[in-house]
């Protein structure tokens, strides 16, 4: 009775507050997330702690952090929350033009530049009362939690070999080139595999400790190795660090192409044979059959079919 008791107290909106405070953490933060004054979250604050007989988030030096009860709490509030809208999304039919879904995507910024931008405003345009959170694939995003919590509804990027455990969608395959200076020696010259070898190399930031990126996976197999004398955790900015020097970049055609006539740079082709890029979208079973969350991945594949148009 006291479980059941206890259960009757609770409703959905105490768990998107419980989520939102305890990932923001914040009272303050978690208001302006939240669309409510401050007062109010830090009442809702109140009954959860009192449900749970626990602090949930306490202060730590200038800020705020949940206690090991709230930390426990995170990923079930998560799976709650989702479940909640998708149950509900796909009961009442899901019309894009009166939505109010919040759509949650981590992507790679090896991506093309525009990808990112045209998803977006095609989400806006199409379902103007839906939310989109996009989020970057970092060392510290684990994706195959973030899918199965509801976390995420789709993970968007590039692997040599996508995981098995979860669904996959083909978006676009890539040539590899290379982008250099103007000014470099090589679009004058020209260069083969030993002489790119020897150049100085840029690369992204491991996405994890002992990660090697498509790039020197491929060329492990081949028993050679670069020269990478410069690594960027911001692919995107990449770019503007080669056209001032005599780094070079080997990465996909298609992100090369946003950029040449933007700074001083060109693209040649790369003396050492490599598959092409492969990009993907995966999605967990949790939402393979949700209506919006279907939606949503044709938006990527549109998206997707245009740029590769261009």
């Amino acid at each position: 009775m006291r479980d059941q008791a206890l259960f009757d107290k609770i409703d959905l909106h105490l768990i998107r507050v419980l989520h939102t405070v305890l990932t923001e953490r914040s009272v303050s933060r978690a208001a302006i997330r939240l669309g409510m004054h401050q007062p109010a979250v830090s009442a809702a604050l109140k009954r959860l702690r009192d449900l749970a007989d626990d602090p949930l988030l306490v202060r730590s030096g200038s800020g705020m952090t949940p206690t090991d009860a709230g930390l426990r709490m995170v990923e079930p509030a998560a799976s709650i929350l989702r479940a909640a809208e998708v149950l509900f999304t796909d009961v009442r039919g899901f019309d894009p033009r009166t939505a109010s879904n919040t759509f949650r995507v981590a992507a790679s910024d090896y991506l093309d530049p525009l990808f990112l931008p045209q998803l977006v405003s095609q989400i806006k345009v199409q379902a103007p009362f839906c939310q989109i959170e996009i989020h970057p694939l970092s060392a510290d995003t684990h994706y195959h939690a973030h899918l199965a919590q509801g976390q995420l509804d789709v993970v968007i990027g590039n692997w040599p070999k996508p995981p098995d455990d979860l669904h996959m969608g083909r978006l676009f395959g890539d040539e590899v080139v290379c982008l250099v200076a103007a000014e470099h020696p090589a679009v004058r010259r020209g260069w083969d595999q030993a002489a790119w070898l020897a150049s100085e190399h840029i690369a992204p930031t491991p996405t994890h400790p002992g990660a090697r990126g498509v790039i020197d996976d491929h060329l492990d197999t081949l028993g050679v190795q670069r020269q990478i004398t410069a690594r960027c955790a911001h692919f995107s900015l990449i770019p503007a660090m080669v056209a001032s020097s005599l780094l070079v970049l080997t990465t996909g055609r298609q992100f090369c192409e946003r950029f040449v006539d933007r700074y001083p740079l060109r693209i040649l082709p790369c003396p050492v044979a490599f598959p092409r890029l492969m990009y993907y979208q995966l999605w967990h079973e949790r939402t393979h059959t949700s209506v919006a969350a279907a939606w949503l991945r044709d938006r990527v594949k549109s998206v997707a079919a245009s740029l590769r148009k261009e």
